[in-house]
């Protein structure tokens, strides 16, 4: 059993990153003729494209695209309830269920993209259309606090700072919902 609730969770999880990815590119404004943010759209434009037919953007805020990540969300759960063998669902505690895992999603994402980031800067040479997206997605945040940070000698511990603050949120959000 816990090799399906494995298998289940994990390709909703991919599934609701790349969600996730589209949303925080639109959002970051990226450049979407790079092959990796063509990649995202195609994915996602099944499924999102009929929902901006009945939900509105706001600005630069893709509401169809976090509809379907909580949506995505809330199928995980339902999924591995099933898989358990619960067959009743209380509709509120399914929606903030689903709200809270987007969430927590949405920080491991930027957690990986982070880290990710830092991989391609050793090994790249420049150019690439992959590393290119990262630091669109990545610098808004990384800015600020390396503007804050004193100088250390050409080491950039911003990454390292974030991805500190995410996993702290993480935790804390465990620490007061319980099920992270």
């Amino acid at each position: 059993m816990s090799s399906m609730q494995f298998l289940i969770s994990t390709l909703f999880d991919l599934y609701l990153m790349v969600v996730l990815l589209r949303f925080w590119l639109q959002l970051a404004q990226a450049d979407f003729y790079n092959p990796f943010c063509q990649f995202v759209v195609k994915a996602t434009h099944p499924i999102v494209a009929p929902l901006r037919r009945i939900l509105p953007s706001f600005g630069r805020l893709d509401t169809a695209t976090l509809v379907l990540a909580i949506l995505v969300a809330g199928l995980k759960v339902v999924a591995l309830s099933l898989v358990v063998g619960h067959s009743s669902f209380n509709p509120i505690a399914l929606l903030l269920g689903a709200m809270l895992i987007t969430l927590k999603e949405a920080f491991t994402l930027v957690i990986w993209v982070l880290i990710i980031r830092a991989i391609m800067s050793w090994v790249s040479q420049g150019n690439n259309p992959m590393q290119m997206v990262l630091e669109q997605l990545t610098e808004p945040m990384l800015a600020p606090i390396r503007k804050r940070l004193p100088e250390m000698g050409g080491l950039d511990l911003s990454m390292m700072v974030v991805i500190l603050g995410l996993v702290f949120l993480q935790k804390l959000m465990g620490d007061l919902f319980g099920f992270f």
